[in-house]
Parts: C-alpha cells; structure tokens; sequence
C-alpha cells in the first residue's frame, strides 16, 4: 500500500478574488517552499496551463505533482448541458497525461435548496455520467460535497442519498472533514461509515461557531483521522485547504504556516 502524502488545494488563493487568478505558477512555487508535495488546483486557475504539456513542465520545475484537478459545475439539469459536457471533456482529455491523478468533481452551491430532491438526483445523473466516460479513458474520479447553505449535499441525511446514489463502481468520495463539521456531522464517524469509497480527503479547520479556522487552530481531530486512514491502509492524497479569514489577505503566509503544522504534528503520524 502506498504511503499517504499531503497536497495543496489552490481555493486558499481564489479567497483573494481575482488576484491570484493567473499567477498559478506563483501559487505552485509557495506550495513547495511550504513542504507540500502536490498541488490541486480548481480548474479556474488553470486559463493559462490548458496545454499539458506546458504544465507538466512548470510542475516539474517546482518538484510538484498534480495530485488531483477540481471541476466546478452547477449541473443542475437531467443531463450535463452542451457546455457542461464540453467542459468535462476537455478536461478528461486533459487527465490523460496525468494517469495518476484524481478528477474531482465539485458542484456550484446554489442560491437555496429548492427542489432538493430532484437536484439531488440530477447532480447525481450528471456527475455518474461524467465518471462513466472518464473511466472508459482510465481516469479515475470523485466527489466532492461541500457546506454553503445552498448546497444540496451537507446534511447527513443528504450525505446517504449521495453516497448511496454515486456510481461506485467508476467515481469515489472526496470527503472535507470541514465540511462534514459545518453540516453538523462528526467527520471521523462519517469516513468511517463510507471508508470503502474513500479515495482522497480534504483538510480544513473549523472553529466550535463555524468559522474557518487556520489549520491546527480549531476543532478539527486531524491526529485522529490520519491515524484512522493510516490504521486502514489509507493510500491515496490528504488535501489541505485552508479557508480561515487571514488567507483573504496573506494565502501565501499561511500556507507557509499550515506547511510547518504538517511537519510537525501530520508528518510524523504518516
């Protein structure tokens, strides 16, 4: 089994709006300086590296992997819409000259959780489709539910109905131990329930009234969630994105902080 590893997520720099939003090579650089081993950007950041070959090159140039690619869509119909599926596809395409890394789809929280049901069931048509073919190319995907109140998957209930409707079989779960926090849930306990689907996890505090906090400042048990993924032959990427208010103004700060709480308190458990 291979050796967990700890990357980066790039929403710790779009915190800033558009500041960052074509310096991913910047964003790359500070990730390495700050010990991470790979880099998950939000395809967002990507405008200017949509040539793999050129971002390969940048990556190897910094002695970092792309560990996983995150998609964000509103697939909110049935089916995909034209442009959603042209975007998937272009970025399928792209995730051939990364066989080991994950596509990660993430869907645009909404305005409300009107209809819920039924955009439950049309996200989980879209992004079972979108992994149907990814897989028929040798790409491995996941999904990843996130917290505003407008997202259709943040409560547990709505966790059963996700995690119980993705197609196993071709895309897994990203589970954001934040997330699970800010929808009340306890993460160890839910990871523990779905482990068998787990195939990558993001890491971000929280504070007990539900702000993000710098990592290693709330709430979070990461010692014990990485103990647990390391007790279970937990392979695959730790995603660290640090969503506190400070990253607003200085995300390359601390991502330097978060990268010295690594060394010092995630490393060792590894």
């Amino acid at each position: 089994m291979e050796k967990m590893r700890i990357g980066c997520e790039t929403y710790t720099w779009a915190m800033s709006g558009d500041t960052y939003k074509n310096r991913l090579e910047h964003i790359i650089e500070v990730t390495s300086k700050a010990g991470f081993e790979s880099i998950e950007p939000d395809t967002g950041f990507m405008t200017n590296f949509t040539d793999p070959v050129l971002f390969k090159e940048v990556l190897d140039k910094h002695g970092i992997e792309l560990s996983v690619l995150c998609h964000v869509e509103d697939w909110r119909n049935p089916q995909e819409t034209v442009a959603e599926k042209l975007n998937a596809d272009q970025w399928i395409e792209f995730m051939k000259h990364f066989p080991d890394a994950i596509l990660l789809l993430v869907q645009m929280p909404g305005q409300d959780r009107n209809d819920l049901k039924e955009r439950q069931q049309n996200l989980l048509s879209c992004v079972n489709e979108i992994a149907r073919r990814a897989s028929d190319e040798g790409i491995v995907c996941s999904y990843h539910p996130n917290s505003p109140m407008g997202s259709i998957y943040r409560t547990e209930e709505d966790y059963e109905i996700l995690l119980n409707g993705l197609d196993n079989k071709v895309i897994k779960y990203t589970p954001d131990v934040g997330h699970m926090a800010k929808g009340g849930m306890d993460p160890l306990k839910v990871i523990k329930q779905y482990r068998e689907l787990v195939n990558c996890i993001h890491y971000k505090d929280m504070f007990q009234d539900g702000r993000w906090a710098r990592m290693g400042e709330g709430i979070i048990d990461f010692e014990g969630i990485t103990r647990y993924l390391k007790e279970t032959d937990f392979g695959g990427w730790i995603i660290v994105e640090d969503e506190c208010e400070e990253a607003i103004t200085d995300p390359d700060g601390i991502t330097m902080k978060d990268g010295v709480y690594i060394d010092k308190v995630l490393k060792p458990l590894l």
